[in-house]
């Protein structure tokens, strides 16, 4: 059964006063007889018709309103939810099973399989709920190989992909490569601690300077306000199961964005899963002076500029059909 503005005790508890979230609309849905999955939405703003429906989806070390509702002094539009309502699109956000406000009670580490499921539940009450049936998808990081996965299992409800900060074999990633040596460690245990010092070397790992410390001082208090661990699920595909999705598989339009300085992929490695992108409605484009997390650089206004514009492409008039005939 699905449940709107509904919280358990469970969820409730891990969530802290320090940071507010307003001006949206709380949303609940179950999965798996006892999973609930919290999300939250922005419409668009004077009540105007969505010109299309935004899921956005996070990363492996934060929930969804730290990611796309970040709220900073200073910082005009740093909300990326804000900032696409005001384009009079529908947004909304769903923290992964084991993430922010959504359940965390099973015993496992909550891996991109179960990311890319806890999407379909979601879409599944979104659809029920606004009526939408095709939906604007964006995923940053390991929250790309979910929004990936996802539109490989449900290609008819990803009206355009977006994938950020993505990674497909991993072949030639510096930050997987890191990574790995502590792979056995990830493999022990469920959740691994995040903290103040964390959150900071998101930023510091590919080159220093792409971000504000007021943007990554709110983003770190905005995270760890939900969460003082996350799963290791993420992290574990990540070092050992790549590649999770196929290319050929994913026929809607799709953009895959690199930041210049990102270091989860290289750029070898996410042009081979360009070419293989079946749909010739597609995109690449490298993102300038951009490390990982990109709605928290200070090039993000250039971020929201390339994102509206795939979101907001027409679809082509004129396809070339192949003809059976001779001369």
């Amino acid at each position: 059964m699905n449940t709107m503005t509904h919280q358990s005790a469970a969820t409730a508890s891990h969530r802290k006063p320090d940071v507010q979230w307003t001006g949206g609309e709380e949303h609940w849905t179950t999965r798996d007889g006892g999973v609930d999955l919290f999300m939250w939405r922005k419409p668009p703003t004077g009540g105007q018709k969505p010109i299309g429906t935004i899921l956005f989806v996070h990363g492996s070390s934060m929930a969804g309103q730290p990611t796309f509702d970040l709220q900073v002094p200073g910082r005009p539009d740093s909300s990326v939810m804000d900032w696409f309502a005001a384009q009079g699109f529908d947004t909304w956000c769903v923290d992964s099973e084991g993430y922010g406000r959504s359940s965390k009670h099973r015993d496992i580490n909550f891996d991109i399989a179960n990311g890319a499921a806890d999407l379909a539940a979601a879409t599944t009450y979104m659809t029920g709920h606004t009526g939408a049936e095709r939906f604007l998808v964006y995923g940053i990081s390991s929250g790309a190989l979910k929004a990936a996965l996802f539109a490989q299992q449900h290609p008819e409800r990803v009206e355009r992909l977006a994938l950020d900060a993505f990674v497909w074999t991993g072949e030639g990633s510096p930050t997987l490569e890191a990574r790995r040596k502590r792979l056995d460690e990830w493999l022990s245990k469920n959740r691994r601690p995040i903290d103040n010092a964390f959150v900071h070397s998101i930023f510091n790992r590919d080159h220093p300077g792409t971000a504000d410390d007021a943007t990554v001082n709110a983003f770190a208090d905005a995270i760890l306000t939900l969460d003082d661990s996350v799963p290791t699920g993420t992290y574990v595909d990540m070092c050992s199961k790549l590649p999770i999705v196929d290319p050929a598989k994913m026929p809607m339009p799709t953009i895959v964005m690199r930041g210049e300085y990102d270091g989860i992929a290289s750029e070898e490695d996410l042009l081979e899963f360009f070419s293989l992108l079946p749909n010739s409605d597609k995109q690449f484009a490298v993102m300038a002076g951009i490390a990982h997390a990109s709605f928290q650089q200070k090039n993000y206004r250039m971020v929201y500029h390339i994102l509206r514009s795939f979101f907001t492409q027409p679809a082509p008039v004129y396809r070339m059909t192949h003809s059976t005939s001779g001369n």
